[in-house]
């Protein structure tokens, strides 16, 4: 059920410390966590607590949650001294935009210059 743990979902398997990550921030609602194939000298990964398999159903079910993610993404960027400089925020909303983990999540790049059009 949407919002619920999934018991096969990496992602949910981190939010409850299941599965280890390089955690650098955590509020109520998200979890910031280092990306393991990073793309650029930041590459972080925010996280809504609840699962929901996507950025649109997340928005739509929760939009709270969205603007809770948007919001650690500046704290990631200003942790990681990357936020004057310039950072990008991504969400993949399925398979055809390059989601991999069905479970919303945000990608914070930085530390590099980052051209237009990405891939």
């Amino acid at each position: 059920m949407a919002g619920e743990p999934q018991a096969d979902c990496l992602f949910c398997k981190i939010v409850a410390k299941e599965v280890p990550a390089t955690i650098v921030r955590e509020t109520d609602t998200t979890v910031a966590f280092r990306d393991i194939n990073p793309q650029a000298p930041t590459h972080v990964l925010v996280i809504p607590k609840v699962h929901y398999p996507d950025a649109a159903s997340l928005a739509a079910a929760k939009p709270q949650i969205i603007a809770d993610i948007l919001a650690e993404s500046r704290e990631v960027a200003a942790e990681d001294k990357v936020e004057d400089r310039g950072y990008r925020v991504v969400f993949n909303t399925g398979a055809g935009a390059g989601q991999t983990v069905f479970h919303a999540h945000l990608h914070v790049l930085g530390g590099r210059g980052l051209q237009w059009p990405p891939g």
